[in-house]
């Protein structure tokens, strides 16, 4: 080769270590938007992806996150009892359901994004200039790198 790293059994390893202790690390010091059991993972998956694209519809937050769409169904009926999140029909088609975060939800969710983000920029500022250049270089290639394990292939 030309002396560019290969995707290593070792890098690959590393570089999921790596990942998982960031987001454990992250996740314990920060308070958890609810309390434990109350939400699933998959429900709170769901929930930051409509914080993040009001207005989705079922079948596209179905497709965004690798699931089918009666699988983001059973979670949104789930979320809606508990009275987390907003179905609303499409007003140009009323088969489409949309979704969206209640008042209250999206207050919580953005407190808990905020506290993260604060915590996470903390941490950064600690590093050198030089390596908060090679993380601000990273982080592209860790957008394409996500964007290439999607489930449906696209980018």
């Amino acid at each position: 080769m030309d002396g560019v790293p290969v995707a290593t059994p070792e890098l690959t390893a590393e570089l999921i270590e790596t990942i998982g202790v960031l987001r454990r690390h992250l996740r314990r010091r920060t308070q958890r938007p609810w309390s434990e059991g109350a939400v699933s993972s998959a429900q709170a998956e769901l929930i930051r992806l409509v914080r993040r694209q009001p207005g989705i519809s079922v079948a596209a937050a179905a497709t965004e996150l690798g699931v089918a769409a009666n699988t983001v169904s059973t979670l949104v009926r789930s979320l809606v009892s508990s009275g987390l999140l907003v179905r609303t029909a499409d007003p140009d088609d009323r088969r489409v359901a949309r979704l969206d975060l209640t008042p209250a939800t999206r207050r919580q969710v953005e407190r808990w994004r905020d506290e993260r983000a604060a915590v996470l920029a903390a941490a950064v500022e600690n590093l050198s200039a030089d390596e908060r250049a090679a993380l601000a270089a990273a982080v592209p290639v860790l957008g394409r790198l996500a964007a290439g394990l999607r489930p449906d292939g696209a980018a």
